[in-house]
């Protein structure tokens, strides 16, 4: 049972690398419901860049990569103490993510009625959350 937690969430961040790349390089598919809007569904709260959106497909590949080498189901190509550190650090920012930003985003949003709103609820914080605990379970 312990190796739900680290496989899954490492397949999972791998997967959802894979498609910030996608988006990176021009794919469309699923744009219209992983960026916030508006309330009045007018605009975007911001515009993702190639290169930010490249930056974090990377992050969440090296996000993979620390959690199954915390567990040991990968060498470490990194000091362990490193591989710690970053698991706490992806840990904290999963959670406060799920946390939310108190307006668009997370648990606690203010915003909710709209097409991401309904994503990020139903989907995208629950999800981080799992991430989160994940990255903790490791740890232990």
């Amino acid at each position: 049972m312990t190796h739900v937690f680290p496989i899954s969430s490492a397949i999972f961040l791998f997967i959802v690398s894979l498609l910030h790349f996608y988006w990176a390089f021009g794919g469309k598919w699923g744009t219209d419901s992983v960026i916030p809007t508006t309330a009045d569904h007018s605009r975007r709260t911001f515009s993702p860049r190639k290169g930010g959106t490249i930056v974090v497909a990377c992050l969440l590949t090296s996000a993979a990569y620390l959690l199954l080498a915390q567990g040991s189901y990968l060498p470490p190509l990194i000091a362990p103490s490193l591989i710690q550190w970053g698991c706490i650090v992806c840990a904290a920012v999963f959670i406060l993510r799920a946390v939310g930003d108190f307006n668009y985003i997370g648990f606690f949003k203010k915003v909710k009625n709209t097409k991401f709103a309904r994503q990020d609820t139903a989907l995208f914080t629950p999800l981080c959350l799992w991430l989160g605990m994940s990255f903790l379970l490791a740890l232990f």
